[in-house]
């Protein structure tokens, strides 16, 4: 059986299409993007076809999956539209600008047969998987607390461009860089259901930073936020596009148990990763550092494809997508307005709290 993939935005959208170009099982058919230079060179690299706009490519290329990898604005638009088409969707991260939206793409997915699934990148690592693993079979016990957390000491995206244009990205490091960690701490503690958040968010250095260049600078650049769980758990949310840190690059996720504690780190301020376990066994303290060969761990397209082939279900759903937005939007909101937030309270705001 082979799969017909497309890849609307060859800026993130080009990991998806190289993915799919390089499955046995796959066909990459199309890609679109507005740049033509990003066309000429994915035409040559791997002699697709490719439109000016995804409304081209979702009439012409007959795709089984349709990867969105745009400006977060347009995932909700473009995500309705490939599902109208037929196909399956890949909606890069996060789901949409807010909950309610991608409540509407869940639903839409339903109604259309479809399945949504979105690109929560960080639970596909080896390490991470292997923590997944340990955790279900009861290594930590009961968690109670957590951290989670990507900071940069410089490091903001696309300066002047989408990224950092509230009306189309709908917040700056947070719903860019802590969607991956937050995500990845909730489904290692299984996704407890939250029930407040207390955030604060800032743009002293981006403001400041843009304001030299000469570029607009509307989200910020770093927020903090506290959320508590029904079941009496906390979980600490720090992210950052520009902190007076001393590494470059940061990304830790810490979880504390009844019967034991782990950590997933980046090494070197890099893109590599280590996971430790650490507990106690007859009264000695013991440190756990899981290392290869670990078990086969696919990526987020070659999952997505192969569950579509297999009937099987698949991680990363859409609803998983719409948890992460949930607090996002609430810690948003708390941050803008100085105040704990109830989850489940009707939320409208995005965007920047600045201090």
């Amino acid at each position: 059986m082979t799969i017909r993939c497309a890849v609307i935005g060859l800026g993130m959208g080009r990991g998806h299409a190289k993915a799919y170009s390089e499955h046995k099982d796959c066909q990459l058919v199309a890609v679109a993007d507005i740049d033509a230079a990003r066309r000429e060179r994915a035409a040559k690299e791997w002699n697709c076809a490719t439109y000016t706009t995804a409304e081209e490519l979702l009439e012409k290329a007959k795709a089984d999956v349709v990867s969105i990898a745009t400006p977060n604005a347009l995932h909700r638009p473009l995500t309705l539209a490939a599902l109208a088409s037929g196909a399956h969707v890949l909606c890069e991260k996060p789901i949409a600008m807010t909950a309610a939206e991608g409540r509407e793409m869940v639903a839409a997915a339903k109604t259309a047969g479809r399945r949504l699934m979105i690109n929560l990148s960080y639970r596909f690592s080896p390490q991470s998987q292997v923590l997944k693993n340990l955790v279900d079979g009861g290594a930590l016990g009961k968690v109670y607390a957590g951290r989670t957390v990507w900071l940069r000491r410089r490091g903001i995206p696309g300066l002047g461009g989408w990224f950092t244009d509230k009306k189309l990205s709908g917040g700056g490091p947070l719903i860019d860089l802590g969607v991956h960690r937050l995500d990845l701490a909730l489904w290692l503690m299984g996704h407890p259901k939250s029930t407040w958040v207390m955030a604060g968010a800032w743009n002293h250095l981006g403001s400041r930073i843009g304001a030299s260049q000469g570029k607009s600078y509307s989200v910020e650049d770093l927020a903090m936020a506290m959320i508590r769980f029904e079941d009496g758990s906390m979980l600490e949310v720090e992210a950052g596009w520009a902190a007076n840190i001393k590494e470059g690059e940061l990304m830790e996720t810490r979880l504390l148990g009844t019967e034991g504690g782990l950590v997933q780190k980046n090494v070197g301020e890099g893109y590599d990763f280590q996971a430790e376990v650490f507990q106690e066994r007859n009264g000695t303290q013991l440190d756990l550092s899981p290392h290869g060969p670990f078990p086969e761990c696919k990526s987020a397209y070659h999952h997505f494809v192969e569950a579509i082939r297999d009937g099987k279900p698949h991680t990363a759903t859409g609803e998983d997508g719409v948890a992460v937005q949930e607090l996002l939007d609430a810690i948003y909101l708390s941050a803008a307005e100085g105040r704990p937030v109830a989850m489940g309270a009707t939320t409208t705001k995005t965007g920047a709290g600045t201090g």
